[in-house]
């Protein structure tokens, strides 16, 4: 089980993107941040945060190829085209997309199939892309506005100003994102059924399979559990 640097585990992570990661009191802090903490704890090992500074959250992985980083955590879904860069563990949470609008502005949209003529904004790199792609390919809305990883809460403030018509992102972080935007609000969850997990370099097999085994210790002793009841309580 090698690391970069003996005895440390160190980890990327993108912020905002809360509650898996989120900054309080200057402190990282999160779902993912805690579970590390616990993971590493059960390894022997220190963790040691590194933050995701791209614009593209594809490129979060560049790190675990360039032997800059051990692992990536920050909400991330398993994917076909991420395993092709990746190694990743087993899935640890599953959660679906999500539509948040201005419910003062545009009270009727109630779903994705009232977003005719809107454009809705995402993340560049995020797989909410592939929903809203498919929702432009059938005529369901008029276009996509791409915002880099970093600036979702421009995105936010661009839909509270009336400039685009709605924003998809992980059901969680919509939700924790519009607690203090009483304009703003989740109107649907898209059951896309993601499943999120740590990512490793592909040929870091080792450090994937002993991640597994904490994953799986940490989910017998009710750790999963009570993180998921901390920070998740509140998005389900």
């Amino acid at each position: 089980m090698a690391t970069i640097a003996p005895g440390t585990l160190t980890v990327t992570s993108a912020y905002p993107d809360p509650p898996f990661e989120v900054t309080q009191d200057g402190a990282d802090s999160g779902f993912d941040a805690e579970l590390m903490e616990a993971v590493c704890h059960h390894l022997g090992l220190r963790r040691e945060p590194m933050r995701f500074e791209g614009d593209d959250f594809n490129h979060i992985f560049d790190g675990l190829a360039e032997k800059t980083c051990d692992a990536v955590i920050s909400g991330t879904t398993i994917t076909p085209e991420r395993q092709r860069v990746a190694l990743f563990s087993k899935p640890y949470l599953e959660s679906g997309q999500s539509l948040v609008v201005n419910c003062v502005r545009t009270p009727q949209i109630r779903s994705v199939d009232d977003l005719g003529g809107q454009v809705v904004g995402i993340q560049v790199g995020n797989t909410s892309d592939v929903v809203a792609r498919d929702l432009k390919a059938k005529g369901k809305l008029a276009d996509i506005r791409y915002y880099p990883y970093g600036g979702i809460l421009d995105a936010l403030d661009d839909l509270e100003a009336g400039k685009i018509g709605g924003f998809m992102k992980l059901l969680p972080v919509t939700t924790w994102l519009v607690r203090d935007r009483p304009d703003l609000a989740v109107v649907q969850e898209i059951p896309t059924h993601e499943r999120l997990g740590v990512a490793f370099a592909l040929d870091n097999t080792a450090l994937c399979s002993a991640v597994n085994d904490a994953l799986d210790a940490l989910k017998a002793e009710g750790t999963l559990a009570e993180l998921e009841k901390k920070w998740l309580r509140s998005t389900r």
